[in-house]
């Protein structure tokens, strides 16, 4: 089947199968391979991408089921005017080390941080629940997400 997704704001088009699996069509038709493929069972996380703004798992995903919707991968966190501040915390707190979990962490953090500007710490812990990190432990996620959002605050404050 014809599919025609927008993703990171391009129109990306492919004839796939229809049971052709979102993570796939990113990583193959759009050639992103920033989304990572890890379980295909959705338990570890590592290929969460933002549907209309909410975090979904693309391994579960079908492709066919995103046509008409916004699709958000973590190449679209850099911008011109650099990196996110979700990106930057990272960087800054040590919050990757493999980095294999590190895309789906961005991408959920980001979803958490557009939807709750000031979450605690608790709230981010929920919010990435869903992610399995094998390296880092979550304490220095948790606080790199946390400084991208006093770094946002603090940035629009100045504005």
């Amino acid at each position: 089947m014809d599919v025609t997704i927008t993703i990171n704001g391009q129109e990306v088009s492919g004839d796939v199968e229809p049971r052709q699996l979102l993570v796939h069509f990113i990583r193959e038709t759009a050639g992103l391979t920033g989304t990572h493929w890890g379980c295909d069972t959705s338990n570890c996380g590592a290929c969460v991408v933002l549907m209309d703004g909410k975090p979904v798992k693309s391994c579960t995903t079908l492709a066919a089921m995103c046509i008409g919707h916004e699709i958000r991968t973590v190449e679209s966190l850099e911008t011109d005017a650099g990196l996110d501040p979700v990106q930057t915390g990272f960087h800054e707190l040590h919050g990757l080390h493999c980095g294999f979990c590190t895309p789906g962490m961005l991408m959920t953090s980001r979803a958490l941080l557009d939807e709750n500007p000031n979450p605690t710490e608790q709230e981010i812990r929920t919010a990435i629940s869903g992610q399995i990190c094998r390296c880092t432990g979550y304490k220095n996620i948790v606080s790199a997400v946390r400084w991208a959002a006093e770094h946002e605050a603090a940035t629009k404050q100045e504005a």
